[in-house]
Protein backbone atom coordinates (compact mmCIF):
# COMPACT_ATOMS: atom_id res chain seq x y z
CA UNK A 1 0.00 0.00 0.00
CA UNK A 2 1.34 3.44 -0.93
CA UNK A 3 -0.15 6.03 1.41
CA UNK A 4 -0.31 9.51 -0.04
CA UNK A 5 1.56 12.18 1.85
CA UNK A 6 -0.55 15.15 2.98
CA UNK A 7 0.24 18.36 1.17
CA UNK A 8 1.29 21.17 3.55
CA UNK A 9 -1.38 23.82 3.69
CA UNK A 10 -3.52 21.99 1.13
CA UNK A 11 -7.22 22.67 1.19
CA UNK A 12 -9.70 19.78 1.03
CA UNK A 13 -12.43 20.68 -1.45
CA UNK A 14 -15.46 18.43 -1.31
CA UNK A 15 -16.50 16.46 -4.36
CA UNK A 16 -19.97 17.27 -5.68
CA UNK A 17 -22.56 14.82 -4.40
CA UNK A 18 -23.78 14.09 -7.95
CA UNK A 19 -20.27 12.89 -8.86
CA UNK A 20 -20.44 10.05 -6.32
CA UNK A 21 -22.34 6.75 -6.43
CA UNK A 22 -22.94 5.01 -3.12
CA UNK A 23 -22.63 1.24 -2.97
CA UNK A 24 -23.85 -0.79 0.00
CA UNK A 25 -22.12 -4.17 0.15
CA UNK A 26 -24.58 -6.92 1.07
CA UNK A 27 -23.18 -9.75 -1.03
CA UNK A 28 -21.48 -11.84 1.67
CA UNK A 29 -22.38 -15.24 3.06
CA UNK A 30 -23.00 -13.99 6.61
CA UNK A 31 -20.94 -16.93 7.83
CA UNK A 32 -20.21 -15.39 11.24
CA UNK A 33 -23.96 -15.22 11.87
CA UNK A 34 -24.70 -18.76 10.74
CA UNK A 35 -25.23 -17.93 7.08
CA UNK A 36 -28.01 -15.36 7.55
CA UNK A 37 -28.33 -12.51 5.09
CA UNK A 38 -27.11 -9.79 7.43
CA UNK A 39 -28.52 -6.87 5.49
CA UNK A 40 -32.03 -8.20 6.12
CA UNK A 41 -31.63 -8.84 9.85
CA UNK A 42 -34.30 -6.78 11.66
CA UNK A 43 -32.95 -3.88 13.70
CA UNK A 44 -35.52 -1.79 15.57
CA UNK A 45 -38.20 -2.93 13.18
CA UNK A 46 -36.32 -2.28 9.94
CA UNK A 47 -33.83 -4.34 7.92
CA UNK A 48 -30.29 -3.45 8.95
CA UNK A 49 -29.41 -2.28 5.44
CA UNK A 50 -32.22 0.27 5.59
CA UNK A 51 -30.44 2.05 8.45
CA UNK A 52 -27.28 2.20 6.35
CA UNK A 53 -29.18 3.44 3.29
CA UNK A 54 -30.94 6.15 5.32
CA UNK A 55 -27.57 7.57 6.37
CA UNK A 56 -25.69 7.11 3.10
CA UNK A 57 -28.27 8.17 0.50
CA UNK A 58 -28.24 11.91 1.37
CA UNK A 59 -24.46 11.94 0.88
CA UNK A 60 -24.40 10.62 -2.71
CA UNK A 61 -26.02 11.22 -6.07
CA UNK A 62 -27.21 7.64 -6.57
CA UNK A 63 -27.34 4.57 -4.37
CA UNK A 64 -26.78 0.93 -5.40
CA UNK A 65 -27.01 -2.31 -3.42
CA UNK A 66 -24.67 -5.21 -4.08
CA UNK A 67 -26.42 -8.48 -3.15
CA UNK A 68 -26.18 -12.11 -4.25
CA UNK A 69 -29.18 -13.46 -2.34
CA UNK A 70 -32.73 -12.25 -1.73
CA UNK A 71 -32.38 -9.69 -4.47
CA UNK A 72 -36.14 -9.12 -4.68
CA UNK A 73 -36.28 -8.18 -1.00
CA UNK A 74 -33.41 -5.75 -1.41
CA UNK A 75 -35.01 -4.28 -4.53
CA UNK A 76 -38.12 -3.52 -2.46
CA UNK A 77 -36.06 -0.81 -0.74
CA UNK A 78 -36.20 1.14 -3.99
CA UNK A 79 -32.57 1.02 -5.11
CA UNK A 80 -30.96 -0.88 -8.01
CA UNK A 81 -29.59 -4.27 -6.89
CA UNK A 82 -26.54 -5.76 -8.59
CA UNK A 83 -24.82 -9.12 -7.98
CA UNK A 84 -21.09 -9.72 -7.77
CA UNK A 85 -19.19 -9.38 -11.01
CA UNK A 86 -17.88 -12.92 -10.49
CA UNK A 87 -19.81 -15.75 -8.84
CA UNK A 88 -18.71 -17.76 -5.83
CA UNK A 89 -18.84 -15.20 -3.01
CA UNK A 90 -15.34 -13.90 -3.68
CA UNK A 91 -15.41 -11.15 -1.06
CA UNK A 92 -16.00 -7.40 -1.04
CA UNK A 93 -13.75 -6.64 -4.01
CA UNK A 94 -16.12 -8.55 -6.31
CA UNK A 95 -19.01 -6.41 -5.12
CA UNK A 96 -16.96 -3.25 -5.49
CA UNK A 97 -16.04 -4.19 -9.05
CA UNK A 98 -19.68 -4.76 -9.90
CA UNK A 99 -20.65 -1.40 -8.43
CA UNK A 100 -17.86 0.42 -10.25
CA UNK A 101 -18.88 -1.20 -13.50
CA UNK A 102 -22.51 -0.15 -13.01
CA UNK A 103 -21.86 3.39 -11.78
CA UNK A 104 -21.67 6.28 -14.22
CA UNK A 105 -20.16 8.82 -11.81
CA UNK A 106 -16.44 9.61 -11.48
CA UNK A 107 -16.34 8.24 -7.92
CA UNK A 108 -17.81 5.35 -5.93
CA UNK A 109 -18.09 5.18 -2.16
CA UNK A 110 -18.71 1.86 -0.39
CA UNK A 111 -20.06 0.83 3.00
CA UNK A 112 -21.10 -2.57 4.39
CA UNK A 113 -24.71 -3.47 5.10
CA UNK A 114 -23.99 -4.39 8.73
CA UNK A 115 -22.69 -1.05 10.07
CA UNK A 116 -25.87 0.94 10.75
CA UNK A 117 -24.08 3.73 12.65
CA UNK A 118 -22.08 5.02 9.68
CA UNK A 119 -21.38 8.73 9.91
CA UNK A 120 -23.59 11.23 8.14
CA UNK A 121 -20.33 12.92 7.08
CA UNK A 122 -18.63 9.72 5.92
CA UNK A 123 -18.44 10.80 2.29
CA UNK A 124 -17.32 14.35 3.08
CA UNK A 125 -14.40 13.11 5.18
CA UNK A 126 -13.36 10.52 2.62
CA UNK A 127 -13.60 13.10 -0.17
CA UNK A 128 -11.48 15.58 1.78
CA UNK A 129 -8.77 12.96 2.31
CA UNK A 130 -8.83 11.87 -1.32
CA UNK A 131 -8.70 15.33 -2.88
CA UNK A 132 -6.22 16.95 -0.50
CA UNK A 133 -3.78 14.05 -0.95
CA UNK A 134 -4.33 13.56 -4.69
CA UNK A 135 -5.06 9.91 -3.96
CA UNK A 136 -6.79 7.19 -5.97
CA UNK A 137 -8.59 5.73 -2.96
CA UNK A 138 -9.48 7.14 0.46
CA UNK A 139 -9.99 4.69 3.31
CA UNK A 140 -11.53 5.32 6.73
CA UNK A 141 -9.19 4.95 9.74
CA UNK A 142 -10.33 5.09 13.36
CA UNK A 143 -6.88 5.85 14.80
CA UNK A 144 -6.14 2.22 15.55
CA UNK A 145 -6.80 0.48 12.28
CA UNK A 146 -8.16 1.08 8.78
CA UNK A 147 -11.64 0.00 7.72
CA UNK A 148 -11.06 -0.93 4.09
CA UNK A 149 -14.67 -1.50 3.04
CA UNK A 150 -15.43 2.11 3.96
CA UNK A 151 -13.75 3.73 0.98
CA UNK A 152 -14.07 6.30 -1.75
CA UNK A 153 -12.40 5.40 -5.05
CA UNK A 154 -12.05 6.71 -8.55
CA UNK A 155 -14.44 4.74 -10.74
CA UNK A 156 -11.87 4.48 -13.52
CA UNK A 157 -9.96 2.00 -11.34
CA UNK A 158 -12.55 -0.61 -12.35
CA UNK A 159 -10.40 -2.02 -15.18
CA UNK A 160 -7.49 -2.57 -12.82
CA UNK A 161 -9.77 -4.14 -10.22
CA UNK A 162 -11.38 -6.54 -12.67
CA UNK A 163 -7.94 -7.56 -13.91
CA UNK A 164 -6.83 -8.12 -10.32
CA UNK A 165 -9.86 -10.35 -9.66
CA UNK A 166 -9.51 -12.22 -12.96
CA UNK A 167 -5.93 -13.17 -12.07
CA UNK A 168 -6.97 -14.60 -8.70
CA UNK A 169 -6.57 -11.54 -6.50
CA UNK A 170 -8.87 -11.49 -3.48
CA UNK A 171 -7.10 -9.58 -0.69
CA UNK A 172 -8.19 -5.98 -0.51
CA UNK A 173 -4.86 -4.76 0.90
CA UNK A 174 -3.02 -6.28 -2.08
CA UNK A 175 -5.24 -4.37 -4.45
CA UNK A 176 -4.70 -1.21 -2.43
CA UNK A 177 -0.94 -1.71 -2.81
CA UNK A 178 -1.31 -1.03 -6.54
CA UNK A 179 -2.67 2.47 -5.93
CA UNK A 180 -2.16 5.71 -4.06
CA UNK A 181 -4.04 5.55 -0.76
CA UNK A 182 -5.09 8.28 1.66
CA UNK A 183 -6.51 7.66 5.12
CA UNK A 184 -9.47 9.69 6.39
CA UNK A 185 -9.26 10.42 10.12
CA UNK A 186 -12.21 9.10 12.13
CA UNK A 187 -10.53 8.95 15.53
CA UNK A 188 -13.39 10.95 16.97
CA UNK A 189 -16.06 8.54 15.67
CA UNK A 190 -14.93 4.90 16.02
CA UNK A 191 -18.52 3.82 16.68
CA UNK A 192 -19.31 4.49 13.01
CA UNK A 193 -17.58 1.22 12.13
CA UNK A 194 -19.29 -1.08 14.62
CA UNK A 195 -20.71 -4.05 12.74
CA UNK A 196 -23.05 -6.90 13.57
CA UNK A 197 -21.70 -10.43 13.85
CA UNK A 198 -23.96 -11.96 16.50
CA UNK A 199 -27.36 -11.69 18.15
CA UNK A 200 -25.63 -9.93 21.05
CA UNK A 201 -24.19 -7.32 18.69
CA UNK A 202 -27.63 -6.80 17.23
CA UNK A 203 -29.23 -6.27 20.65
CA UNK A 204 -26.52 -3.78 21.67
CA UNK A 205 -26.96 -1.80 18.46
CA UNK A 206 -30.73 -1.75 18.84
CA UNK A 207 -30.25 -0.07 22.21
CA UNK A 208 -27.80 2.48 20.72
CA UNK A 209 -30.05 3.29 17.80
CA UNK A 210 -33.08 3.68 20.05
CA UNK A 211 -31.14 6.21 22.13
CA UNK A 212 -29.86 8.11 19.07
CA UNK A 213 -33.24 8.22 17.35
CA UNK A 214 -35.29 9.09 20.46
Amino acid sequence: MKPAEPLPGARSPLLPRHDITGLILAGGRGSRMGGVDKGLVPLNGRPMIEHVATRLQPQVGRLLINANRNRERYAALGFPVIPDLLGGFLGPLAGMASGMQTATTPYVVTAPCDSPLIGRDLVARLAAALTSNHADIAVAHDGERPHPVFLLARRDLVSDLTEFLATGGRKIDRWFARHRIAFADFRDAPEAFINVNSAEDCAALEAQLAEIES
